[in-house]
């Protein structure tokens, strides 16, 4: 049977060429980039051009660029840094209601402790956050404001520079977890207005197990270690850096930022072309989230009177996903369809899909194919 992977917003497979840019540092160099001795200084200079390469991926300076584990620990960086380090006047902290787990959940455990209030910004039916609704709700207590840039489960954009406009009137700092919207659209955090941006290496068919949170001077200084020792990345991300991951992540960047264009037209083609194949193959098929403001890679498909797990299971060996994979497992509908105002009946019978750099137009037909028997037998099993 023929494998189509269509899951790239839980993970993209790795570039090549990323592999062959790390291979020298995992085979052959040696040397902790924090030395002073010469091996050391090689490495700290493959780091150096990491930074550059994820700086202007986001828009943003080498020298605000911080390596974590990957966007979630640069989310809980941000969050967490921020009230690490908060001045007294400034217990507040509002988050969408759409976020990914590793906000979310971090804000939630923030207020559950006492160290913050938290204030939950809601979305339109389309799936966005407006920002009069952020205007509705900030003020000079509010330290923190977090939305992404482009939901993860349905693909939905929101309005970046509208949302920084409020936070930057109240003196909030604001944050963007970037990780599905870095490297398929253009995304520039100094002229959105953005103070802290996250990202990922394997979401950008990059290596799993490394990130970024890219911050402005002055964000950066408004936050806390969070992860104490040795005082690396500025003082805010102790550990030695992880040298092959920071240069495959900076590889990865340095060819989505050259590729993003040509590659996103080519994927967006094929996402329509997927979308309105089903639409003309099955009945009661309707797309989750305002179509006209949305990822080119990502559609969320809910199929009337058919189970999406179910669904899932007999696509196989196609890959898709309910959803978020950090929520995998969960007997819960996506919180994310909810909050746009779905029923839990609607939510539990909602697919992504998730297009990138290597799928083809032949993974489509087979994608199509496989997803409309899959329906209709799953609605013959419940009829």
């Amino acid at each position: 049977m023929t494998e189509v992977y269509l899951d790239y917003n839980a993970s993209a497979p790795l570039d090549p060429r990323v592999l062959e840019a790390m291979a020298p540092v995992l085979s052959g160099e040696v040397g902790n980039a924090s030395s002073v001795h010469r091996f050391g200084r090689r490495q700290a200079a493959a780091v150096d051009e990491a930074r550059e390469h994820v700086a202007a991926l986001v828009g943003g300076r080498p020298g605000g660029v911080v390596f974590t584990a990957g966007a979630t620990e640069a989310n809980n960086l941000a969050l967490r840094g921020a009230v690490e380090a908060a001045s007294e006047g400034r217990q507040r902290m509002l988050v969408s209601a759409v976020e990914h787990a590793s906000v979310g959940s971090t804000a939630r455990w923030l207020a559950d402790c006492g160290l913050v209030k938290l204030d939950v910004v809601g979305v339109t039916a389309g799936g966005f956050v407006e920002p009069g609704a952020v205007e509705e709700l900030i003020g000079p207590d509010v330290l923190l404001v977090s939305v992404m840039a482009a939901n993860s489960e349905t693909g939905v954009l929101n309005p970046a520079d509208g949302i920084a406009e409020r936070a930057r009137e109240a003196g909030a700092l604001f944050h963007c977890d970037a990780t599905q919207m870095a490297g398929r659209l253009p995304f520039d955090m100094e002229a959105l207005g953005v103070d802290l941006v996250s990202v990922s290496g394997h979401k950008i068919c990059g290596p799993g197990g490394v990130g970024a949170l890219v911050g402005t001077r002055h964000a950066l200084a408004r936050l806390a270690a969070v992860i104490h020792g040795g005082g690396h990345e500025r003082g805010l991300r102790s550990g030695s850096l992880n040298v092959a991951g920071i240069v495959g992540l900076g590889a990865a960047a340095r060819i989505a930022a050259g590729e993003r264009v040509s590659e996103s037209a080519r994927v967006g083609v094929l996402r329509d072309r997927l979308v309105a194949e089903l639409e003309a193959q099955l009945p009661g098929v309707q797309q989750n989230g305002d179509p006209s403001r949305r990822l080119p890679n990502t559609a969320s498909i809910r199929f009337e009177d058919a189970d999406a797990e179910a669904v899932m299971a007999n696509m196989d060996p196609v890959a898709v996903s309910t959803g978020s994979a950090c929520s995998a497992g969960s007997i819960e509908p996506s919180e994310v369809l909810v909050a746009m105002g779905l029923s839990r009946e609607a939510a539990f019978e909602s697919v992504r899909f998730s297009l990138g750099r290597f799928t083809a137009a032949e993974d489509i037909d087979i994608a199509v194919e496989s997803a409309a028997a899959a329906v209709e037998r799953v609605r013959a099993m419940t009829a």
